[in-house]
């Protein structure tokens, strides 16, 4: 088992940063500082990136994460990126990654990422001390930019830092985002050595399912989340949301659910559907933390999502 023991925190509902994450980073910039150490060098691993280029929307250069480094240092990553998600979010694995480059004029414009997966994630690789450039930050849309007109005032001015957050990218700083909000990446300047510009490893998180560490038969939990459909369509009563609600919580030996917390909720819904939206939350809790299994042989940890969608 994986240890996730650095700096969590959850900025929004909709965007959460580890920093420190990955003790393999430094060892995965090497591979990069050492392929790029000698501008005269005409290595065949030095030939290996797409300049990616759509006008007014896309410049950087990127290529697969997962062939670009030593495969089994990859591995370490890509395990410790997939036990994260599935402790903490609820998704059974990672889309295949990019390593992305960006130098003199590289930059994403606001966009979201649709039907990629229920999380996006940005792990980066950049040297920011001392650092040569400008920009590069993750761009995100605030929420309440989202539904600008709900509590409008007419006498309050707004600026871009109201509008756009922004998170610098960190060495080690894992980024986590929910990609439906519109995001991007500011431009950088200031340098076309690859070995001073944004590096960055990103790609998301996928296949939502539920998981279970311990005694618990996965038949039984189904039968549970079975019977949980029966009352949700009146829970729901046309409410228009959609998003992805984690819990995880405890069986203890007697079979009892306990413990049951919220790992992330992405759930939306107009402004005039929020009070329902939350007591449809609250009820989905209460109904799981009276879930009974019966006698266990041990106790078990679960982690269960629940993914609404609008058509």
């Amino acid at each position: 088992m994986l240890s996730f023991s650095a700096y969590h925190c959850g900025v929004s509902r909709s965007v959460k940063i580890v920093d420190r994450f990955a003790p393999e980073a430094s060892a995965l910039r090497e591979v990069f500082d050492g392929r790029f150490a000698e501008p005269r060098a005409a290595r065949g691993d030095r030939f290996v990136w797409d300049y990616w280029h759509v006008p007014g929307q896309y410049t950087a250069l990127r290529t697969p994460a997962w062939t670009y480094f030593p495969d089994r240092l990859y591995r370490q990553l890509h395990r410790r990126l997939v036990e994260w998600g599935r402790s903490q979010l609820g998704c059974h694995d990672i889309s295949p990654p990019w390593l992305s480059l960006y130098v003199e004029g590289c930059r994403q414009e606001l966009h979201g990422d649709l039907p990629h997966g229920p999380w996006a994630f940005v792990l980066s690789l950049t040297r920011l001390r001392g650092r040569a450039f400008r920009g590069g930050e993750t761009m995100l849309v605030r929420d309440e930019v989202l539904d600008f007109w709900h509590d409008f005032r007419s006498v309050r001015s707004v600026e871009r830092g109201e509008l756009i957050r922004t998170v610098p990218p960190l060495f080690g700083r894992l980024t986590v985002f929910d990609p439906r909000i519109p995001h991007g990446v500011q431009t950088v300047t200031g340098t076309h050595d690859p070995r001073e510009g944004r590096l960055v490893v990103h790609g998301w998180f996928v296949q939502p399912r539920p998981f279970v560490r311990g005694a618990l038969s996965p038949r039984a939990l189904a039968a549970r989340i079975a019977e949980l459909t029966a009352p949700l369509g009146g829970w729901l009563e046309g409410m228009p949301i959609s998003g992805m609600l984690s819990v995880a919580f405890t069986v203890d030996r007697r079979g009892d659910a306990r413990a049951l917390r919220v790992l992330s909720d992405t759930t939306r819904v107009p402004s005039a559907d929020e009070r329902a939206r939350r007591r449809l939350v609250r009820r989905l809790r209460d109904a799981i933390a009276a879930w009974r299994f019966g006698p266990q042989r041990g106790t078990s940890e679960v982690t269960l999502p629940l993914v609404f969608e609008r058509g």
